[in-house]
């Protein structure tokens, strides 16, 4: 067993690194407050080759492995979450799931777009009685021969507004329950579809979340992926991949949040020296140092195995569950550490704190997880 990154790897880790630095920490608090979307941002990694990190060259993507992947959502989301989801959602649910299940026709006009950056797409699953049990699809999709008539409501979506393309999860067959699902590539600009006012949220405040309501909209029979009846087979691989970025996303703000604890640590003074040589405070910090490590062993176990067709679901699931523990765990003992000034916006910890939590609620709840990890462990 290998540990050490290659040349490229530490190439993606440090152009990541620098982009988070330069593009993406000013203006983070008030992006943040004024739950502004970094579409100059976005369209600046898109150039770079971010958003299309693991697809094929010919498709227009930059051919990088999922190690890569980790590390840069690991980098990006130590300055802002809100900025990386977008980077996890176009890369795992939408390029991923179109390069391995989409026709050729299917990839050329979609996937060659997004692939390259030049837009990006949302996936579109969870609805108001669909969240963690995805099986109970509301969404319908009425077969009407040369296309299918899409109605429902779609709710949480990342990209809502600013995605070009949505993959949609609908119920074409009621009576076949989950084997009756379909997932289609649905054109935003289609005829019939509402985009909802942005959710007002506790964190990744950034992020472009809304609710999309359909109506009559025309799907083109062309436009279903794969075979009648498998979008729910593509829904749960889509998002055992998926998971593995928002595990690096957890991972990055838990890694960000140490760093300014432990900067800060070196700096605060409390009777008579500095916070770090109190043991309270050093103790913390080994805690945080350790689980964050456990965390990212996790993550790039799940990449190894995906990046070598292993089965990676038990993985994937296992490194979300721990990941966003950690998060959580340890951007609050962040704010713990700083004090009265882990309470205010300008020292960024509260922001890291307030992004954590949803790491355990989307792409699948920690509850979810451990459904997912008892079912395996248990075959």
């Amino acid at each position: 067993m290998n540990f050490q990154f290659t040349e490229e790897h530490l190439n993606v880790q440090q152009a990541a690194r620098d982009f988070a630095q330069t593009e993406l920490l000013p203006g983070v608090i008030e992006r943040d407050e004024h739950q502004k979307f970094p579409m100059e941002q976005m369209l600046k990694l898109g150039e770079l080759g971010f958003l299309g990190m693991m697809v094929d060259p010919k498709y227009g993507g930059s051919g990088m492995d999922s190690v890569s992947y980790v590390l840069a959502m690991e980098e990006f989301s130590k300055i802002d979450a809100s900025a990386s989801v977008v980077v996890s959602v176009n890369n795992s649910l939408v390029c991923w799931g179109l390069e391995t299940f989409a026709n050729e026709e299917q990839k050329q006009k979609y996937l060659v777009p997004m692939a390259s950056g030049k837009c990006w797409g949302a996936f579109l699953l969870s609805e108001p009685e669909a969240g963690s049990d995805a099986t109970s699809q509301r969404t319908t999709a009425e077969d009407k021969g040369d296309y299918y008539l899409l109605n429902g409501t779609k709710n949480w979506i990342t990209n809502g507004s600013t995605a070009k393309y949505y993959i949609v999860i609908a119920q074409t067959d009621v009576e076949k329950k989950h084997k009756g699902i379909n997932a289609f590539i649905v054109e935003k600009d289609s005829p019939g579809i509402v985009v909802g006012n942005k959710e007002n949220k506790l964190g990744i405040r950034g992020s472009d979340t809304h609710s999309i309501m359909f109506t009559d909209v025309k799907v083109p029979k062309e436009n279903r992926i794969g075979e009648d009846g498998f979008g729910f087979k593509f829904a749960m691989k889509t998002l055992a991949g998926g998971r593995i970025g928002i595990a690096s996303q957890a991972l990055g703000i838990a890694s960000g949040a140490y760093e300014l604890a432990l900067a800060y640590s070196k700096q605060r003074k409390a009777f008579g020296t500095e916070i770090m040589n109190h043991q309270a405070i050093q103790f913390k910090l080994a805690d945080m140092a350790t689980n964050i490590e456990a965390a990212r062993l996790l993550c790039l176990k799940a990449a190894y195995l995906k990046d070598s067709h292993g089965d990676y679901a038990l993985a994937s699931s296992m490194a979300k569950l721990y990941a966003s523990q950690v998060a959580m765990d340890t951007t609050i003992e962040a704010v713990q550490i700083h004090g009265g000034y882990g309470f205010v916006k300008e020292y960024h910890v509260e922001r890291l704190m307030r992004d954590a939590k949803i790491t355990q609620i989307y792409e699948g709840t920690s509850e979810v997880q451990k459904i997912v990890i008892s079912r395996e462990i248990l075959k």
